[in-house]
């Protein structure tokens, strides 16, 4: 009895082995993945501002993903907020980042974390400079960098930018700030007095969309 046990055993065993050989393998059809579409935006409440700046135009451009524009929103803000000095030269000078309003630099980098799944922001930067202590290393870790005929080399900013303005983008790529006129303005920025506390974080509420969730 146990060798016919033994015997129908391996008989079964070859049997599924030939059939596994010749049945066609089973493939999944492939479903397509609705195109994503804007985020919702950021109720008004939740973007305060020192200096009644409007922050619509960042939700509109961080919503929709279009960081390269976001990115010029970003820095057109801070210019404004800087005074007027900043604005007729068109850039911030590097002893102004400091006077910079704790509140707006809030909202700025609540935004920018919350469209970016908290990939991008000065605080995301900040962290990483804190831990490299290096311009060049910063750079090369946030994507600042790139590889061009074996040798390396900041990306180019004007013209045509060399930036990747999309979550493909290394963890603190965006935003820029320019580092021609030195390091200065970067690492003031990124160690402004409104980080050194977690008081600048606040919780951001979403708008609904029209016509959904009410009671009927």
């Amino acid at each position: 009895m146990r060798l016919i046990a033994i015997l129908s055993t391996a008989t079964a065993f070859r049997m599924a082995t030939r059939m596994s050989a010749t049945t066609e393998p089973v493939v999944a059809p492939v479903v397509d993945e609705p195109p994503k579409g804007p985020r919702a935006p950021i109720a008004k409440i939740c973007l305060e501002s020192a200096c009644g700046i409007d922050y619509t135009p960042l939700v509109e451009s961080l919503r929709r993903g279009a960081f390269e524009e976001a990115d010029q929103v970003t820095r057109d803000t801070l210019i404004t907020l800087a005074g007027a000095e900043a604005q007729r030269r068109g850039y911030v000078y590097w002893t102004e980042a400091q006077r910079l309003p704790a509140l707006d630099l809030a909202t700025i980098e609540l935004l920018w974390n919350h469209y970016s799944d908290n990939k991008f922001g000065y605080t995301v930067q900040r962290g990483v400079w804190m831990r490299l202590k290096d311009f060049e290393a910063f750079c090369a870790k946030v994507g600042w960098n790139i590889e061009d005929d074996g040798q390396t080399r900041k990306r180019r900013w004007f013209g045509n930018s060399e930036f990747i303005y999309d979550l493909t983008a290394p963890k603190g790529h965006l935003p820029l700030t320019s580092a021609l006129r030195g390091t200065q303005l970067l690492k003031n920025i990124l160690f402004h007095d409104v980080w050194t506390t977690d008081d600048w974080r606040r919780d951001l509420v979403e708008e609904e969309e029209e016509g959904g969730g009410g009671e009927g």
